[in-house]
């Protein structure tokens, strides 16, 4: 299976679910976005981590690393392997002087651990075809990422919009890079494209 590398390029309230975030990963040396929704506690956790802040007292997230650094196990990457109802599922891969296992995580977990290790991020690139977007242009930067940057987004009700409507707005805000809002766009698109098939 081939994989592919990814960047955590921006993170921002998700309008689809409550308390709920999206972390946008990008394609390294590419045009694609891969959003994933997130709970609050871990965008916060990965915002921390990238902006090199240090609570008092280490959360989680740090509490993890410190316990696998004390046992003398690396993370080595963080590979999101399968997608299923919507919910994607990620393999730590960690290393010991003996041996290399992979350990099951959450997708929030991962990216936050990986953040801290400092280890890259893989997608398998069936996932990225199926549920990637594709940045418009040939701009690459990276959004500033930071614990006050995660903003809501408004919430417009899709449902009366028409398929060329859709459309349109999903290249709007595509070229806007609001993949957020995307998603729901998209999904909406792919649920009346079902129902069309009913």
């Amino acid at each position: 299976m081939q994989k592919i590398e990814l960047e955590i390029v921006a993170l921002s309230h998700s309008i689809t679910q409550s308390n709920s975030y999206a972390v946008i990963l990008g394609e390294v040396g590419g045009l694609r976005r891969l959003p994933i929704v997130i709970g609050g506690f871990e965008a916060q956790a990965i915002a921390v981590a990238l902006e090199n802040m240090h609570p008092s007292r280490p959360l989680t997230h740090d509490l993890m690393k410190n316990f696998m650094i004390a046992f003398d196990i690396q993370l080595q990457e963080v590979y999101i392997c399968d997608l299923q109802e919507g919910i994607f599922y990620a393999k730590l891969v960690c290393f010991t002087a003996n041996d290399t296992i992979e350990i099951d995580s959450r997708t929030s977990d991962a990216l936050a651990l990986a953040v801290r290790f400092g280890c890259p991020i893989y997608v398998n690139a069936n996932i990225l075809d199926q549920a990637g977007l594709e940045k418009e242009g040939g701009e690459k930067e990276r959004t500033n990422v930071t614990a006050e940057s995660i903003q809501p987004q408004s919430d417009n009700n899709l449902s009366t919009l028409s398929m060329i409507e859709l459309n349109d707005l999903l290249k709007e805000v595509l070229e806007q890079e609001d993949y957020i809002r995307a998603i729901d766009i998209r999904d909406e698109i792919a649920k009346r494209n079902e129902q069309k098939k009913s």
